[in-house]
């Protein structure tokens, strides 16, 4: 029984199997016929689309076709109508060059008829330029045979006479302008001066290469030279001055050229006395705060300096190398005194002239900047006090004064000429510089020997310290008109090849003697 039932069961399972497979068949081929249809519908729509794109954008082809041709319609109409502007306009140009041809032509025939009127003048004042050097001639030998004389002969006789007139009504000439401004100037110009020396009194003490340092006792000379030398070794290789220790009793002297590194070893040295601990790292550690010491009073020094003089708005790099200052020298000079002492004059002269106070104390504070720049940078302290004042955007007068102080260059304002003069008279006081023997001689020689390259000097002697050179004239070679243009000579090439304080003062002297004897 039961293998009948599953013999039953596996018919019937085959009998589903069968009647599944046919539907599925079925149903398959539905949807291929439902798919084939939608797409051929699709087609239909796709193509009736192109078919409407094709037929407007042909409509819109033939639109576009018109409204090029009506284009090209108006383009040749307008070229039309500029061509016939066109030659309508060269006719006009052709109507009018004729007209200028036919008056060139008039003109041309104008200018032939006047060349012949000017070839027979020309004839006529050549044949009487002829007479004329015909009797010309003749009245030039008539004057030859009453004279005694030739034409050159008398033509060097003048050219003597007027050359002798010449130099002495140009000696008188200068002399009366000479007196006519010495009137004039010099009573002013020495009451400027002496008023602005006056309200400007300064002390002058010439500053020197060394430093003196008091020790508390002899003993402490040894721990600063230390063992074997040490400590006073790396105490001038870090410091850069030398230690002079001699018999000096409780003084150990510092040299160096430089002020500030002069100054801060003195500082330095002074800290080690008091804290009495002295190695070489304790020297190192000194130096240090000494220079922060020397910075802060660099620092403080240019502010005072600006404060004292009330100059404004100084750039702070300005300010610290003006601070700088302190620590230079210059124959003796401290450079700031010498600054701020310049400036106060500059500003006393210019009130007196009417000129720019703030600018003349400006530029009397900092004409000498360019003697805080270091030795790396190279050319002279007036060229790198320009640069200098150019890069801190300093004014065009300020910048020319500093190039002008010495006369490097030719002042053109009247503010260099009051530094020039506040400048010189500065450096010219009493006291104010010194210079050593040797270059003092060489100065002198130097100046001897410039006035001895003139002709017609006899003999020559700097007196007064370089301020007057005395000259002695050969009385038959140099007369007294020929001596004010000698003198003038002689000082012009002092300025131009001698370089000095203040002035020179040229006193020359001619004197005649005539000797006889009574028998």
């Amino acid at each position: 029984m039961s293998a009948w039932f599953i013999i039953l069961l596996i018919v019937l399972g085959l009998a589903l199997l069968v009647c599944a497979f046919f539907l599925g068949i079925y149903y398959r081929k539905r949807v291929g016929e439902r798919e084939i249809s939608s797409a051929e519908e699709e087609a239909k729509r796709i193509l009736n689309e192109a078919i409407k794109s094709a037929e407007s954008k042909k409509r819109e082809s033939l639109l576009e076709a018109l409204e090029a041709k009506e284009e090209i319609h108006k383009s040749r109409a307008e070229y039309e109508r500029e061509v016939k502007e066109r030659r309508a306009e060269l006719s006009k140009q052709e109507h009018r060059l004729q007209q200028k041809e036919e008056h060139l032509d008039k003109k041309t025939d104008a200018i032939d008829r006047k060349n012949e009127l000017l070839t027979k003048k020309i004839s006529e004042v050549e044949k009487q330029q002829e007479e004329i050097q015909q009797l010309r001639d003749a009245q030039q030998a008539e004057l030859e045979r009453i004279s005694g004389y030739t034409a050159e002969e008398a033509k060097a006789l003048l050219i003597d006479t007027l050359a002798n007139e010449v130099v002495h009504e140009q000696a008188v000439k200068v002399r009366e302008i000479e007196a006519q401004y010495k009137e004039e100037a010099d009573e002013r110009a020495r009451e400027i001066i002496a008023l602005a020396i006056q309200r400007c009194a300064a002390d002058h003490a010439s500053e020197v290469t060394v430093s003196v340092v008091s020790l508390p006792n002899d003993e402490m000379k040894g721990r600063i030279i230390g063992r074997e030398g040490r400590n006073i070794r790396s105490f001038e290789t870090l410091a850069g001055v030398d230690l002079i220790i001699d018999d000096t009793p409780e003084a150990i002297t510092i040299s160096c050229f430089d002020p500030a590194r002069r100054e801060v070893a003195r500082i330095a040295l002074e800290k080690l006395i008091a804290d009495g601990r002295i190695h070489p790292a304790r020297i190192e550690e000194m130096l240090a705060k000494a220079q922060k010491e020397v910075n802060a009073t660099i620092k403080s020094e240019g502010e005072r300096a600006v404060f004292e003089t009330g100059v404004h708005g100084l750039h702070p790099e300005l300010v610290k190398l003006l601070g700088r200052q302190k620590y230079r020298t210059s124959y003796g000079q401290n450079v700031l005194n010498h600054s701020i002492e310049v400036a106060h004059i500059s500003g006393l002269i210019a009130a007196e002239l009417g000129v720019d106070v703030a600018v003349a104390k400006r530029a009397g504070l900092l004409h000498d900047i360019g003697k805080s720049i270091d030795h790396e940078v190279e050319g002279s302290h007036v060229t790198i006090g320009v640069e200098v004042a150019k890069k801190y955007k300093e004014s065009n007068e300020v910048v020319h004064a500093i190039a002008a102080h010495h006369g490097d260059v030719e002042p053109q304002t009247v503010i260099a000429c009051i530094v020039q003069a506040a400048d010189a008279i500065s450096a010219s006081r009493p006291g104010a510089r010194r210079e050593n023997i040797e270059n003092y001689v060489k100065r002198l020689e130097k100046l001897e020997e410039v006035t001895m390259s003139f002709p017609g000097i006899e003999s020559c002697y700097a007196i007064q310290a370089g301020r007057e050179i005395r000259i002695m004239v050969k009385p038959e070679q140099v007369n007294e008109d020929q001596m004010t243009l000698l003198a003038r000579d002689v000082a012009k090439k002092i300025e131009d090849e001698l370089t000095y304080p203040g002035q020179i003062k040229v006193n020359m002297i001619r004197e005649t003697k005539a000797v006889a004897y009574a028998k």
